[in-house]
């Protein structure tokens, strides 16, 4: 599947849709930009964001953007993941994606041998104007399947 297409279905996903989740850019499984609406529906009780939603906005895109750059041969799975809030998100919040080959190398390298790796991923949430609302970092598992070592 094209990544246009998954972002197509990702913005009709449930838990996406009724969360005001939108993928705004989803480029050859490299680069993704995913915004959150700050509506009626997905405020907390002091009207920020909804600390839920800043996860949910995050969580599949490491894991989907490295199995589909690694390709079959490997296995990825989410194995951990935490979020730190660093300031109240009182607007539309960004999230952005960014995945090199020096990090797809590493994990290759890594996991040459039929080794697992353990590696995190930092993603900072930002309004419009730059302002940090929150990181999440997501460990993944990633192994070579066993008929490709």
């Amino acid at each position: 599947m094209k990544a246009p297409t998954l972002r197509r279905i990702l913005n009709a996903w449930p838990p996406f849709l009724f969360t005001g989740i939108r993928v705004v850019t989803f480029d050859d499984y490299r680069y993704a930009k995913v915004r959150l609406k700050l509506a009626w529906y997905n405020r907390n009780y002091v009207r920020t964001h909804f600390g839920g939603n800043l996860f949910s906005m995050t969580d599949p895109f490491w894991m989907i953007m490295t199995l589909k750059s690694l390709g079959d041969d490997y296995i990825v799975w989410d194995q951990a993941a935490e979020i730190r809030f660093v300031a109240p998100g009182r607007e539309d919040v960004y999230a952005e994606f960014r995945l090199d080959d020096a990090v797809l190398d590493e994990l290759r390298a890594a996991t040459a041998n039929g080794e697992k790796c353990l590696r995190w991923f930092d993603t900072e949430v930002r309004t419009a104007a730059g302002e940090h609302v929150a990181t999440v970092r997501k460990q993944l598992y990633v192994r070579r399947k066993k008929a490709k070592r």
